[in-house]
């Protein structure tokens, strides 16, 4: 086998970490998806052990060079990306010291109303760039620090998802810049942390490793984790950066109004800006490419929404794809194509596991309205696809109204890959959108960070032009848009009505 030049992207997920190796022209092949659980030890709680991902690592390099379709020597990079808002904390030797709250986790609520109130949700704001909520880092660092005291006083690092990674393959501590808007005493205009901020919010700044830029060279494979891999000891890795940035550049978003719709486990929109501009019910992190931001609108029902449906209500969709071939999914997507737009009245909440942006609601629930006796299945798929697409509008509704312009969107992640889906989101936003020929755009971003990291790219523009095509566009219809209109409102209009119910039913313990 003549040597070639590869690229190894790390993606990890909230289900499973996928490993994905790219030529430089950006051609997958090899790949593997390796799952780990998730824990729900108490409500609000959700966590995952930082050494299942890393096991995930090691098990799928391992199975990939088995396979034998490329070498070890011929990687010459790799890159990392990872979920946000994680909070792992390890002591000198790297060791995990306690279970990592990831993204979904609220359990530190309380933690943020006393800061808010005590330090000023405004002042917060203004140098963060982000409101300060349960879902990000800082109060998970503080609520470590108050419950979990033995294991707090034995750390020394709070590391970030793809960061653990990088320090599993290297040795070496960091944390890249896009996984900064975790923290509220990061200065989001500047990139750097402000050492005032982290005093006033009880933060030690000695466990927050440097920032580095997501491409830059932090470390080379180890003896340890080649043994352990399988990849060539002294092979170059980046910092490496958040999933959704990295996503966002696997799309081909590097410039200022391209904008990535997110279609994985959670939804949601990164539009790619280059002048600050922050909204309290957005999310703002800098991107993976250098001199960049993210405006970003994160919901908890994505992609996650429709497989909770499949495994909940489609039995017969799961035994017809094994009898005869296929995919369960694409036989709820023939479902839903019986129903027209608008779901015949049936709006969804695609609340199940609170809501982020825009109406931040740990407390909101999964609602189907609208069901009679004249109801389907199908029409209960469709509204689930109808109710994420509304989300996401809602998103970009924020975000253009504060001057955050949006041209078209750039669909990623597996829900792209149902037409139904993807036409269901341009008919509702109202913006043609784009899909990538890989629905491996989130790896293969982390792969053109290492590819720039090591000179197999000279610039971010080079590597999207080998790597990132168009494989079709979907072009919104206005006649459609009108017709969402109606279940958009509603849909706007059934939390208003009932979130002071599912506040409620939280309190009571429903």
């Amino acid at each position: 086998m003549n040597q070639r030049t590869c690229l190894l992207g790390i993606d990890i997920g909230t289900s499973a970490c996928k490993l994905v190796v790219f030529l430089e022209d950006g051609q997958e092949i090899a790949s593997r998806s390796v799952a780990y659980e998730t824990h729900y030890p108490l409500p609000g709680y959700v966590e995952q052990n930082p050494d299942d991902w890393w096991d995930a690592v090691c098990r799928g390099t391992q199975e990939m060079l088995a396979e034998g379709n490329f070498s070890a020597a011929e990687i010459a990079g790799i890159g990392i990306d990872g979920q946000g808002w994680s909070a792992i904390a390890m002591d000198g030797e790297g060791n995990v010291l306690a279970p990592d709250p990831i993204w979904l986790d609220t359990r530190a609520e309380s933690i943020c109303e006393e800061l808010n109130t005590r330090i000023g949700a405004d002042e917060i704001f203004a140098l963060s760039g982000n409101p300060l909520k349960s879902q990000y880092v800082t109060a998970k660092i503080l609520w470590l620090g108050r419950h979990l005291p033995q294991a707090y006083t034995k750390t020394k690092w709070i590391m970030q998802s793809n960061g653990f990674i990088a320090y599993r393959l290297t040795g070496s501590v960091s944390m890249d810049i896009s996984q900064g808007y975790g923290l509220h005493c990061f200065d989001m205009k500047r990139g750097r942390m402000d050492s005032d901020m982290c005093r006033a919010l009880g933060l030690e700044s000695s466990m927050i490793p440097d920032i580095f830029p997501c491409h830059a060279v932090v470390g080379r494979v180890n003896e340890a984790a080649a043994r352990m891999t399988g990849l060539l000891a002294g092979t170059p890795v980046v910092a490496g950066g958040l999933d959704a940035a990295c996503s966002t550049l696997g799309a081909g978003v590097i410039r200022a109004g391209q904008t990535q719709e997110q279609g994985g486990q959670a939804g949601g929109m990164s539009i790619c800006i280059d002048q600050y501009c922050a909204d309290s019910r957005l999310i703002l992190g800098y991107h993976v490419v250098p001199d960049r931001w993210l405006l970003q609108g994160g919901t908890t029902g994505g992609g996650g929404a429709m497989r909770w449906f499949e495994r909940e209500f489609a039995d017969f969709e799961r035994r017809m794809a094994r009898e005869k071939g296929g995919s369960s999914f694409a036989l709820l997507d023939a479902l839903a194509e019986q129903v027209a737009a608008g779901s015949d009245g049936v709006v969804f909440l695609p609340y199940l596991a609170g809501e982020r942006s825009p109406i931040w609601d740990s407390e909101a629930k999964g609602v189907f309205y609208g069901l009679d006796y004249s109801k389907t299945r199908a029409h209960m798929v469709r509204a689930l696809m109808e109710g994420v697409a509304y989300s996401l509008r809602h998103n970009l509704e924020i975000a253009e109204s504060v001057g955050a312009g949006v041209d078209s969107l750039r669909a990623t992640g597996g829900s792209a890959n149902s037409r139904l889906w993807t036409q269901i989101k341009a008919d509702i936003t109202g913006k043609d959108i784009k899909v990538p020929g890989s629905d491996l755009a989130t790896p293969l971003g982390a792969a053109i960070l290492a590819g720039v990291g090591t000179g197999v790219y000279k610039t971010f523009e080079e590597a999207v032009e080998k790597t990132v095509c168009v494989k079709r566009i979907q072009r919104h219809s206005a006649k459609a848009c009108a017709a969402y209109d109606t279940g958009y409102h509603i849909y706007r209009q059934l939390y208003e009505q009932l979130k002071d119910i599912m506040k409620q039913s939280r309190r009571q313990g429903a």
